[in-house]
């Protein structure tokens, strides 16, 4: 059974595909049944609108009952009423891996092609950034597609030693997290983060932008904290806890006494943190006897914790910390994540959920699937009393973005969103093809047809 959060977009691909290709020995007992999922609020609008899912199902059927070739995909689950049973383990479930490594990469735009080829080869989807100081990147696909992809990319020697966070993801999970199930090849949404069919491989200045090339994580860090001992760590009182992450992602949850820097991008933090911890304009010259209260090494904390969603921002931020003259700077190595996978709730210190950039939005203890939910106009967490809000509009706005937005871009949201409810596809189902005929064409033929006549 293959179930999809898009039945018109399904019976458009099928179209597409049967129209084509026809086949007359195509085998006529496959047939399909479409499934919405109750999991994905943007089906809802879909299943509002039977006459639009049964004239569609028509057509989808028609389209696979003895005229067209049998979908072939390789090296996916292949489709059918029922999965085979077998005693085998499923390797067909899907894992998602964030992985960096900073490394000396100057020729890291060589690495684009191959590792994109064979992303796209696997079917392994997500983001991936390469850039001169390393490689940064989250990935989806099945156990065996994703390691391949890590051990090629580690075949490089300089990329060896990836840091890396595995979530596996349920069948429950995966509707929502990658908008297929695992008995279906079929892509996700225009909107998902993780697509069954796509892969970004992107080169850029940074992995993590800073904007400070002089700090470099390669040359120096501060030092890794494992999950068992940051309990202690974050306790003692001469520790000053460091939330790294932006606002947007703290006010969902973070570590019990945590200062929060509320900043927006990850490029704010060091004017932070020179704001903070302002140095006097007397530094390193003599004492004149003044009251040492306002000394620069008063103001310091003795000693810094930080932490991020993964440890990669933490990175970054411990060396910039130690070129400022900070003594003792730590980090949560594996970031939240790997605290959350670690450490049980009845000995956690971590309050809330824990945001992160994919389809799950956020994850709890044990890194299940947490509560909130996306806002499609601002990608930013909402919880369910932000959907009561008379702010919140599905697909436009929330009321963390609302007095933000012009009026012209909520109806440019709005726009969008009325195709994914038309198409279930954002652009309409005609979105990357080229025209068949252009106007200018048909115009020329008619032209020419007349002048025939006479």
């Amino acid at each position: 059974m293959i179930r999809c959060r898009s039945p018109p977009l399904l019976a458009l691909r099928m179209l597409s595909s049967c129209t084509s290709h026809p086949n007359p020995n195509a085998d006529p007992r496959l047939h399909l049944t479409i499934k919405p999922s109750s999991q994905n609020p943007q089906t809802s609008h879909l299943i509002s609108t039977p006459n639009r899912i049964s004239q569609a199902m028509k057509v989808s059927t028609s389209c696979i009952t003895g005229s067209a070739d049998p979908i072939t995909i390789s090296k996916r689950p292949e489709l059918g009423n029922q999965l085979p049973e077998s005693d085998e383990p499923n390797t067909s479930s899907l894992v998602v891996v964030s992985f960096y490594k900073f490394a000396d990469f100057p020729d890291h735009a060589d690495l684009r092609k191959p590792l994109k080829e064979l992303c796209e080869e696997l079917r392994v989807s997500g983001g991936i950034i390469l850039a001169p100081e390393g490689i940064n990147g989250s990935i989806c696909g099945t156990q065996e597609a994703v390691d391949r992809v890590l051990g090629f990319i580690q075949s490089d020697h300089r990329l060896m030693g990836l840091r890396q966070i595995e979530s596996p993801v349920s069948p429950e999970e995966e509707a929502i997290h990658h908008g297929h199930t695992s008995s279906s090849p079929l892509a996700a949404g225009e909107d998902a983060p993780f697509r069954w069919d796509h892969v970004r491989v992107k080169l850029k200045k940074e992995i993590v932008t800073l904007g400070m090339p002089t700090v470099s994580p390669i040359e120096r860090v501060g030092k890794y904290v494992k999950p068992r001992e940051w309990n202690a760590l974050i306790s003692d009182p001469d520790t000053v806890v460091i939330d790294v992450r932006n606002n947007y992602e703290t006010r969902i949850g973070k570590f019990k006494g945590a200062v929060d820097p509320m900043t927006t991008a990850f490029r704010e933090f060091p004017t932070w943190v020179e704001d903070q911890f302002q140095l006097d304009e007397t530094a390193g010259q003599e004492s004149n006897g003044s009251d040492e209260a306002g000394s620069p090494e008063k103001r310091m904390p003795k000693q810094v914790a930080m932490y991020c969603t993964g440890g990669i921002r933490c990175e970054k931020a411990s060396s910039f910390l130690l070129s400022k003259g900070f003594k003792e700077v730590y980090h949560l190595e594996g970031g939240i994540l790997k605290y959350l996978e670690e450490i049980p709730m009845t000995e956690s210190l971590w309050e809330g959920e824990c945001f992160v950039f994919d389809k799950r939005v956020s994850v709890e203890h044990g890194l299940e699937q947490g509560s909130f939910k996306l806002c499609y106009g601002c990608k930013q967490p909402v919880s369910d009393a932000d959907m009561e809000s008379p702010l919140w509009e599905y697909g436009v706005t929330c009321p963390h973005c609302y007095s933000s937005k012009s009026e012209e871009e909520k109806e440019r949201a709005r726009a969008r969103q009325r195709q994914f409810e038309n198409w279930g596809i954002i652009g309409g189902p005609d979105k990357g093809r080229r025209p068949t005929v252009k106007p200018d064409d048909s115009v020329k033929n008619s032209l020419t047809e007349l002048s025939n006549s006479f």
